[in-house]
């Protein structure tokens, strides 16, 4: 690339990172969502000119960080939302739990499926329901059936919780199919729920972010922000919650009781600078995991009993091996040195999630590995 060097090799051994401790030295890991990439200098330089200060205490929401967020929202989406509609929190799946107590007591939650699996944790949480309802493909992209939707929905629904861009499928909603749902939960009178953590990263050229509450003013909604995945920052843990609804959001700060600690004032001044950045780390980052996305599309085509619809967003390719008849697919790449998401655990046992937010050589080696656990598989089928 022009500016920043993805390529470089980043050797994370020593740093107790989850992504790389979780399996032996034998196993590349591409799972967990977060990637292999330095964070953009500037946003380094910001945590390290704090962090210069010297005292760390519990720190308030900056005002900065509050004005530079607000703009974000504006230059990005042309959303114009008052600062006093913001909730920072430490991450997006707390701010996920939080809105569904926030919803109201009792009755049912509706979740699309494959998704994130915190999201399905999060019913039993909050002592809800569950009512689960599978994403269809058509066309080689994954939509909601919303035929599906008003077919599952019972009176006592309280929200629906929305992945957009979809984890794990790396879908993007387009207007129409927002304005859908939007509608479908305006009748019911449910809250709608809307973790938008992967929304600056989109690979589809043309393809665009439209956070669904800019859609619906009426609606109550609960939209989640984070810069954290973007710009390579799980560890330093923040979110937004932005909830336009007055009575909803009072709903939401009361649930904090007891459960959501403090941000550190290190996550804070990432978070400033992430939303202020006027610099092209975050184009060249996209250009960057669009050619891995490409590259992975690639592979995956050549090969028999493997599929992926196309990766609109996020860094997360969505698998489909169940035509290799596994019994436990992810344990049998680890055992060909590959250490990949087991889709079971979204919701959609015969699926892998895959992680290619990583330098091309590293990608390109495990890559060499799943097509030796592809024809594994297959010269294990039976003959005919």
């Amino acid at each position: 690339m022009a500016g920043y060097d993805f390529d470089a090799p980043i050797d994370r051994t020593g740093t107790a990172s989850t992504k790389w401790s979780r399996y032996g030295a034998d196993v590349l890991p591409f799972w967990v969502a977060d990637m292999d990439f330095r964070a953009p200098p500037g946003l380094l330089a910001a945590v390290a000119a704090r962090l210069e200060h010297g005292v760390l205490g519990y720190t308030d929401t900056p005002p900065q960080a509050q004005a530079a967020f607000v703009d974000w929202l504006r230059r990005r989406y042309g959303w114009r939302v008052p600062e006093e509609c913001l909730t920072w929190l430490p991450g997006v799946v707390p701010g996920m739990n939080l809105a569904a107590r926030a919803a109201g007591e009792g009755g049912s939650l509706m979740i699309p499926t494959p998704v994130y699996h915190p999201f399905l944790a999060v019913p039993r949480h909050v002592r809800k329901a569950s009512i689960t309802t599978n994403l269809t493909l058509e066309n080689g992209r994954w939509e909601m059936d919303m035929e599906r939707l008003e077919a599952a929905a019972t009176p006592d629904t309280r929200a629906l919780l929305l992945c957009n861009p979809q984890n794990p499928t790396g879908r993007v909603y387009e207007k129409a199919e927002l304005v859908a749902l939007a509608g479908f939960c305006r009748r019911r009178d449910m809250v709608l729920v809307s973790d938008e953590i992967h929304c600056e990263l989109l690979l589809t050229p043309g393809r665009r972010h439209i956070p669904v509450a800019s859609l619906a003013p009426e609606l109550r909604t609960i939209t989640l922000f984070s810069p954290n995945k973007a710009y390579n920052t799980p560890g330093l843990g923040s979110a937004v919650a932005v909830i336009p609804h007055r009575p909803l959001r009072q709903a939401f700060r009361g649930a904090f009781g007891g459960l959501v600690g403090h941000i550190s004032p290190l996550a804070y001044a990432a978070a400033e600078w992430a939303y202020s950045e006027r610099t092209d780390w975050l184009a060249e980052l996209t250009a960057y995991l669009r050619r891995n996305r490409d590259c992975l599309q690639t592979a995956v085509d050549q090969l028999e009993g493997v599929s992926m619809a196309q990766v609109e967003g996020t860094y997360l390719g969505w698998l489909d091996v169940r035509e290799l008849a596994l019994p436990a697919p992810a344990a049998h790449f680890e055992r060909h040195g590959l250490g990949l998401s087991d889709g079971a655990a979204f919701g959609a046992p015969g699926f892998l999630r895959f992680n290619f937010g990583c330098p091309m050589a590293t990608l390109e080696r495990g890559l060499a590995r799943f097509e030796d656990a592809v024809e594994a598989a297959l010269k294990a089928w039976p003959s005919t």
